[in-house]
């Protein structure tokens, strides 16, 4: 029974023979620390099937979530982002953008689109977080605002899923200005009596949170999403008090009257038809 021992002792393997697992294929819980593999992750959404935890994900797997067999059509793909202002900080934004657009396969922080949920027409503009952390520029105000005119055009419904870091600093003052044209265009949709349904996810901070985020004729988000204006510590060098204790997730704010619901992922497009049944009648 000798195969049984170890013959030699220490580690005999050499470096060039180790064999390590393929990067993507096992994913580290950031909140219990679990670890699964990618595919399992997968089929449970993208949530820690321990702890619930809601892992960032984008627009890809939120339409193939959202939408009847991941059919929809993909509006306003020919709008892209310009540097107006010539911008330049530790590189010009004409490279930045070119740099973000190779990296995440996208011309800018959102896309749009329009299919069918449990049969139900709605158009849903989903905010990337891997696009220069899903700053808001002029091509998001402006796909929000076509994003309008379709829904009043077919009469249906819209979603804005925002996952953002705030205003694009990169383009200044037509940066800000989305806030007010989003909200503008927002009032027009409302006239026709068309639902709005705002669902914020982690995180939805800085202008984004003070405009269309927060507008919604209903406001929702997934369970512990971050959700603020501006970072703990200005809030509270302005306003020379402490803080609760995670003041600025979804939770606090849903006990304090922000939110109408918080939604697990899982339920998301079962709950969204719902709303979109209700609307109706």
């Amino acid at each position: 029974m000798s195969w049984f021992k170890r013959i030699k002792q220490g580690i005999q393997t050499t470096t060039s023979e180790k064999k390590e697992a393929p990067d993507g294929l096992w994913h580290k819980c950031p909140n219990c620390k679990k670890t699964t593999t990618m595919k399992d992750l997968k089929a449970n959404l993208y949530v820690c099937d321990k702890c619930n935890f809601h892992n960032r994900i984008n627009s890809p797997e939120y339409f193939e979530i959202i939408f009847d067999d991941n059919v929809f059509e993909e509006l306003f793909t020919n709008i892209y982002p310009k540097d107006l202002l010539g911008f330049n900080d530790l590189k010009p934004y004409g490279a930045r953008l070119q740099e973000a657009q190779k990296k995440s396969g996208l011309t800018d922080a959102m896309r749009v689109g329009a299919g069918e949920v449990n049969g139900k027409g709605l158009v849903v503009a989903c905010m990337d977080f891997n696009f220069i952390g899903g700053s808001m520029g002029s091509v998001v105000g402006e796909k929000i605002a076509r994003s309008i005119d379709h829904c009043i055009a077919h009469k249906v419904g819209l979603l804005i899923i925002s996952k953002s870091g705030g205003a694009r600093m990169m383009e200044s003052a037509f940066s800000l200005m989305q806030m007010a044209k989003t909200s503008a265009k927002l009032t027009q949709l409302a006239a026709a009596r068309l639902p709005y349904i705002s669902l914020m996810t982690d995180p939805t901070t800085g202008g984004v949170t003070a405009s269309y985020a927060m507008l919604g004729d209903i406001n929702t988000a997934e369970p512990g999403a971050l959700i603020g204006f501006a970072g703990p510590r200005v809030i509270k060098e302005t306003i020379k008090k402490d803080l609760p204790e995670g003041f600025q997730s979804a939770e606090f704010l849903l006990e304090h009257g922000f939110l109408d619901f918080i939604v697990d992922r899982k339920e998301l497009k079962n709950r969204l038809s719902t709303l979109l049944e209700l609307f109706e009648k």
